[in-house]
């Protein structure tokens, strides 16, 4: 039973021939400490032995096991019978950690405007082990999320089940990129939230969809990033294109030079050192805002619609080269606000054009002035960005 205080949370599990490794899937989801939990394993008619492995828990989950178009159809048939008002979903090769629900459910409780909470996790190796952080893991950024990377661990996201009503329900004839293309989606929709624990584990290994995707994994990304993005050649288009091409280019400087071993690995290192160069280059760049909070002379934003009429920017100038600063709100050709600060913080109300008001919505923040820190640090900086985000009513300074 669902109730105020203590809402049904339900987590599907989408299986095919994943017998060695959901026995650990399966664990990790009832040893939770959280007690209002429903649990369905939606298998496509496995013939590993995985009935067999989840027999003993028949009590405390569902299994129903068939022929389906793959896992978006098996997550779609587990949300579509889910009860609860909060779902998930874990693959059968990856884990929970503990006390992921419960800190879900206290984050989307706590905080009603969101659609969906994420957390941080581990890479975990074939046996289990700890690999490393899910080192790509960031506080929640749009624009970013939509153009340039999924830096979100699918393992950690737990949705309110009445998003699915609003964006509809997996692409079925997606293979490797439909989480991130229901975490755009979402995310273009409703606010996201981040959670700053460790909640999930990806568990990779050679066999892994993911790892072994390579042009078609890519060419489907490419086309979700064309159908999600506002621009024809996103970063992400290139960072993972290049992240796909370097391994084909070194496997074939393999064939050939494989009789050579000092001019092969002297070309692979060349080929990754260019490659990396460049998708660090997009990763970090693209968005012209950077991890230290300064903007760059041109900022893309992006925010789902919102009840708020007024984009609220929060910004600091500090000394610097720069003693006063003008910047110029945009969306395409139109538009918005520009204003103009000196050294401080300040909160700009930037009004939003009614045409604008049910959409998702994307601009951009022009700055007048920059300054370049040093040699070193070649970087055009201008102010830091503090905060973005709605205001439902423009506030006067000061008040």
């Amino acid at each position: 039973m669902e109730n105020e205080t203590l809402p049904l949370v339900t987590v599907v599990t989408p299986s095919f021939n994943q017998a060695r490794f959901i026995r650990a899937t399966i664990e990790s989801v009832l040893s939770q400490d959280y007690p209002n939990l429903e649990y369905i394993i939606v298998d496509g008619g496995s013939a590993d032995g995985t009935s067999a492995v989840v027999a003993p828990y028949g009590d405390r989950l569902t299994f129903f096991s068939e022929k389906d178009r793959g896992q978006g159809d098996a997550i779609n048939k587990g949300f579509q019978m889910a009860n609860g008002s909060i779902v998930a979903y874990l693959n059968s090769d990856d884990i929970f950690l503990p006390g992921a629900v419960s800190a879900a459910v206290a984050s989307l409780q706590a905080h009603p405007e969101l659609g969906a909470v994420y957390g941080e996790g581990y890479r975990i190796d074939a046996g289990g082990n700890v690999i490393a952080r899910f080192e790509v893991t960031e506080e929640y950024n749009l624009w970013k999320l939509v153009n340039v990377s999924d830096y979100i661990l699918q393992q950690t996201v737990f949705w309110r089940r009445s998003v699915f009503d609003t964006i509809g329900f997996f692409d079925l004839d997606l293979h490797y990129g439909l989480d991130w293309e229901i975490l755009m989606r979402t995310g273009k929709r409703y606010v996201m939230g981040y959670i700053p624990q460790f909640m999930g584990c990806i568990r990779e290994y050679p066999e892994a969809k993911t790892s072994a995707g390579g042009v078609q994994r890519f060419r489907e990304i490419a086309r979700i990033l064309r159908s999600q993005s506002t621009y024809r050649y996103p970063p992400a288009y290139f960072i993972y294109g290049l992240d796909t091409y370097e391994k084909i280019v070194c496997r074939r400087i393999a064939t050939l030079f494989g009789w050579w071993p000092r001019l092969e690995r002297k070309l692979q290192r060349g080929v990754l050192r260019v490659s990396h160069y460049w998708i660090g280059q997009a990763a970090t760049h693209s968005q012209g805002i950077y991890s230290d909070g300064w903007a760059s002379t041109r900022v893309h934003q992006m925010l789902p619609p919102s009840d708020g009429r007024y984009i609220e920017l929060t910004v600091t100038l500090p000394p610097s080269p720069v003693e006063r600063q003008s910047v110029v709100v945009r969306s395409g050709r139109q538009i918005f606000a520009r204003e103009s600060f000196g050294p401080g913080t300040f909160t700009l109300n930037v009004p939003v054009p009614e045409n604008l008001w049910d959409a998702t919505l994307s601009f951009t923040i022009e700055a007048a002035r920059h300054f370049v820190p040093g040699t070193e640090d070649r970087r055009r900086l201008c102010y830091l960005l503090e905060k973005v985000g709605y205001s439902e009513r423009y506030q006067l300074p000061g008040s």
